[in-house]
């Protein structure tokens, strides 16, 4: 069998209408440090990531052919304090859902200011 490359994710795409407005977001509501905002002529490559994350968020308009903002969906974040998370979500003016026990822990959902939408998990027994 041919040996297969190592691949990691390194960067995950998030489509937005304003980059400042999307920063603002990530940075000050989520507490995402920002791991790149470089200037490319009239362009702009402005990622973001939670504290010591392999991961990073590039929060980008679409590129020529990608849907708009709020197409992302889906994207799970961990966290050990579910209860936490989502009352300074909220406090911030963010709309959560109300936390949920599933089967795998518990998780709450709520979406960026572009309509990107993410699931909180808490793994593990219900919290």
């Amino acid at each position: 069998m041919p040996e297969r490359p190592i691949l990691a994710i390194q960067t995950v795409t998030i489509p937005v209408a304003d980059q400042d407005r999307a920063l603002a977001f990530y940075r000050d509501v989520l507490g995402f440090e920002v791991t790149a905002d470089n200037a490319f002529g009239d362009q702009r490559w402005l990622s973001v990531a939670p504290a010591g994350s392999s991961v990073d968020f590039t929060l980008h308009p679409p590129f020529p052919g990608q849907a708009g903002p709020g197409w992302q969906q889906g994207i799970v974040l961990h966290t050990d304090d579910i209860a936490g998370v989502v009352a300074a979500l909220t406090a911030a003016g963010t709309e959560v859902s109300d936390p949920e026990s599933v089967g795998w822990g518990t998780q709450a959902q709520f979406s960026d200011p572009d309509g990107n939408g993410f699931v909180l998990l808490q793994q593990g027994p219900a919290a």
